[in-house]
């Protein structure tokens, strides 16, 4: 009984389950970002490779 009331007390794992619940959080929180910032990022990309394609390059001066 007294091992039962030793584990009960134990507060050694706690500290583990904090940190993966917070990881998961912060792994959640980043992969919701990349999915709202993704389809903007691909409208921009695009932008700029049609500005970079449509440039002329002067070779004279």
């Amino acid at each position: 009984m007294e091992m039962f009331k030793n584990f009960i007390k134990a507060e050694d794992g706690a500290v583990t389950v904090d940190w993966v619940v917070l990881t998961a959080a912060i792994v959640g929180l980043g992969i919701a970002v990349m999915a709202s910032v993704s389809n903007g990022l691909e409208d921009l990309s695009g932008d700029i490779e049609n500005q970079l394609t449509s440039q002329g390059i002067s070779t004279t001066f």
